[in-house]
């Protein structure tokens, strides 16, 4: 089964669940790659290719940020990484 396609079951099936019931989702909730706003084929790509993006650490500016405060890093590794691979707004 490829991500992409488990992502899609696991957003279905949220859609069918109970609504009264935690993890319901709405039926006019948009799709969960939608909602996250990433590009379906990037999402893809790296999945299938997630260690050679990320060697390190992988997330948002912000929360490598915060990471590498807590471990005590000079700066992020493979901050431009992420910046080119998860930036919303690229």
């Amino acid at each position: 089964m490829k991500l992409t396609d488990y992502l899609q079951l696991v957003d279905w099936t949220g859609r069918i669940i109970r609504h009264d019931k935690r993890g319901a989702i709405a039926r006019n909730t948009a799709a969960i790659l939608d909602r996250l706003g990433i590009d379906d084929q990037q999402w893809l790509a790296m999945a299938e290719h997630f260690e050679d993006c990320f060697q390190t650490f992988a997330g948002a500016e912000e929360k490598l940020r915060l990471a590498c405060e807590t471990l005590d890093y000079q700066r992020p590794p493979g901050l431009s990484r992420c910046r080119s691979l998860l930036d919303r707004s690229a």
